[in-house]
């Protein structure tokens, strides 16, 4: 098909997958990237030519986002929802009150990741304008699908204002009052240094785009998960159970009057909810994989097939159309929180034609293209879901429909919820 004058090509068989996957000379994702997101968040593109070395180096830093430098990164997590959960939810009277579910949500894992990853600001704990901060931050992200199919900035309004407003929030001079910045941040901000052309208006847009990709995907992937559990009691108990018991078996018993944390380790272990944040990703995300073809070539699919592919046309997988095969997923419309579970591990084995699925679940994408966050991302899913089960009784107003999935992100990642849905809650007595 032809999209916005490229010609795109659209691997539908789950199966071969793994054949776009490894064609990593002649496919690339980088290059798509290079040109889109540069203009989508306001700095130069990173070319060997200006900026040598750099573009490299930035991709070696998303290793400070996984490994042995996670745990860090979640016991700073856990202590920044426990301090946003107890300032602005936490109340002696114990009756029910009702929120916003997606609001309730948003504030706390904005703020928290926020904390997290850029530090506390120079006096406090909290940093004063972090609504104004979140505000922008849904106006631009409200336009950015329109953004990255490289709509002119200068015809959105205030987008361009808007964004150099959030872009101004991370400017080098504003960054070094921070305290507890994580390593991550630390490590690019020394490389923008190292590169004394890089003004600091782009250094601080780098950092702006940070944000965007912890935050735009983290928070509706975050709504699903406890929308689902909450709207399925039962779920909801089993999960509950399973953090309360791995709890115990550290040696911890949970108290309500208590601040809580549960390690790397322990969050490994709740595979009822993993298997309920997989699920709920499943029937939520819509990830576009991009490739571009960096040459003439005749790409095999399979002993019979091939399609010829021109240099700079997009090759596409969809995998939103494999979430929802009832082939692979039975009943794949409805919310199972045991689906991911068999024998009480994560279950890997999913199958299309009597054949098993090597990629079957890809809410962040594959190969060169995945998500360098994603373990982070889940992590702190689990560390939300744990604190709002474990403090708080949870019901769903009466009679709200189920809300759709918002379809101008399709292709972008965790689709948004169409409405909001009211969330009921009350401190937990034990």
């Amino acid at each position: 098909v032809q999209i916005l004058g490229k010609y795109m090509t659209f691997i539908m068989d789950p199966l071969l997958y793994p054949k776009i996957i490894k064609h990593g000379r002649q496919l690339d994702f980088h290059k798509f990237t290079q040109e889109v997101v540069p203009s989508t968040f306001g700095y130069p593109p990173v070319r060997d030519e200006v900026y040598p070395g750099l573009s490299d180096q930035i991709n070696r830093s998303f290793q400070l986002l996984q490994g042995d430098n996670l745990s860090p990164l979640t016991e700073s997590m856990m202590g920044n929802l426990m301090l946003v959960f107890r300032q602005d939810h936490f109340d002696q009277d114990g009756g029910w009150k009702t929120h916003s579910m997606y609001e309730f949500c948003s504030s706390a894992m904005f703020e928290a990741t926020f904390l997290t990853i850029y530090g506390k600001p120079e006096t406090g704990s909290r940093h004063v304008e972090m609504e104004k901060l979140r505000d922008d931050f849904v106006k631009f992200d409200n336009v950015f699908p329109l953004l990255i199919a490289q709509i002119p900035i200068w015809l959105l309004g205030q987008t361009k204002a808007i964004r150099e407003k959030l872009i101004n929030y991370f400017l080098p001079q504003q960054m070094s009052r921070w305290s507890n910045m994580s390593q991550f941040i630390r490590r690019r901000s020394e490389l923008f240094n190292q590169h004394g052309q890089l003004k600091d208006v782009h250094k601080a847009a780098h950092h702006f785009t940070i944000l965007w990709a912890s935050v735009s995907n983290t928070i509706p992937a975050t709504f699903w998960v406890a929308y689902y559990l909450v709207k399925h009691p039962e779920a909801l108990q089993v999960v509950r159970q399973q953090i309360l018991d791995v709890l115990r078996d550290g040696g911890v018993e949970f108290s309500p009057n208590r601040d809580t944390m549960l390690s790397r380790d322990q969050l490994d272990k709740l595979v009822f909810l993993e298997s309920s944040i997989n699920e709920s990703l499943r029937l939520s995300s819509s990830s576009m994989n991009i490739r571009v073809a960096q040459e003439d070539f005749a790409l095999r699919l399979d002993a019979k097939r091939s399609v010829d592919v021109r240099k700079g046309d997009i090759i596409a997988l969809y995998p939103q159309s494999m979430h929802l095969d009832p082939e692979i997923y039975e009943d794949p419309q409805t919310f199972h929180f045991s689906r991911f579970v068999q024998d009480n591990r994560g279950k890997t084995d999913f199958y299309k034609n009597g054949q098993k699925l090597k990629y079957y679940l890809m809410p962040f994408g594959s190969g060169s293209s995945i998500c360098p966050g994603r373990f982070f991302a889940m992590n702190e899913i689990k560390q939300f879901v744990c604190l709002l089960l474990l403090y708080f009784d949870l019901q769903l107003e009466d009679e709200q429909k189920h809300p759709s999935l918002v379809s101008n992100r399709a292709g972008l990642g965790i689709q948004q919820p169409s409405t909001d849905v009211v969330l009921r809650y009350r401190r937990r007595a034990q």
